[in-house]
């Protein structure tokens, strides 16, 4: 087997991974987005912080779909020897791995503009819909509780809300100890006040911050695939007869 051959086969089978991950994707998302009351059923006990699954039902779905037509036409350009195939597949990844490098410049440049944007979506949706939609609402609580913060901003946050209309107080992780693991009941606004809880964006900055080094090693990795990945495609293409 030559150097071509090799590569091309190679090129096919990883593929064809990718292919079976797309209709995977797709095939949970599509439960998840249809039924995700059975789906959390074989969660069990877990399912209360499964419930978040069901929320990005679309987006495992675009994911999915998106991710299925990547190994289709690596597999199929590279099986069948297609330049227009090859060249789509090329220009696919190309397309995502400029559109994940400005993202990544966006998001280390302009934090303080994508917290601003952020802010100005986040924060009515929790006082629209925090305590009237159990979704969003257990969304928000997994969230919390997680990452030990309380609102996206701070507890100001769901002043207005539907959960602070109807008890007069804010949520429980407000005013949370984690030193000793416990909640003051009710969470007061003087209490939410001393507490100073971070608010969610802050603490995940802080998160993702404090694991740099996971994360830039992912993000070399998956990059270093779809170079690889381009990489190969253009030399199946460049030696098809």
């Amino acid at each position: 087997m030559n150097c071509y051959s090799f590569i091309k086969t190679m090129m096919i089978l990883f593929n064809f991974l990718i292919f079976l991950c797309g209709v995977a994707l797709l095939a949970v998302g599509i439960w998840v987005s249809v039924d995700g009351s059975s789906f959390l059923k074989i969660f069990g006990p877990l399912s209360s912080s499964a419930m978040q699954f069901v929320n990005v039902g679309y987006f495992l779905i675009a994911a999915g779909a998106l991710i299925f037509a990547l190994g289709f036409l690596g597999c199929y350009g590279a099986q069948a020897e297609n330049k227009c195939a090859l060249m789509t597949f090329f220009l696919l990844l190309l397309i995502i791995f400029i559109a994940e490098v400005a993202a990544a410049v966006v998001a280390l440049v302009y934090t303080s503009m994508g917290e601003h944007f952020l802010t100005l979506l986040v924060v009515p949706a929790i006082k629209k819909d925090y305590g009237s939609q159990s979704d969003f609402t257990q969304v928000w609580n997994t969230t919390m509780k997680g990452l030990n913060c309380c609102g996206f901003n701070n507890y100001t946050d769901f002043e207005g809300s539907p959960y602070f209309s109807e008890n007069q107080t804010f949520p429980p992780y407000c005013c949370f100890d984690y030193v000793d693991d416990t909640a003051t009941e009710p969470c007061t606004k003087e209490k939410a006040e001393n507490k100073t809880i971070q608010g969610c964006f802050s603490q995940l900055l802080h998160e993702i911050r404090t694991n740099a080094v996971t994360v830039g090693a992912v993000a070399a990795g998956i990059g270093g695939l779809e170079l690889a990945s381009m990489t190969v495609s253009m030399y199946v293409y460049c030696n098809l007869k």
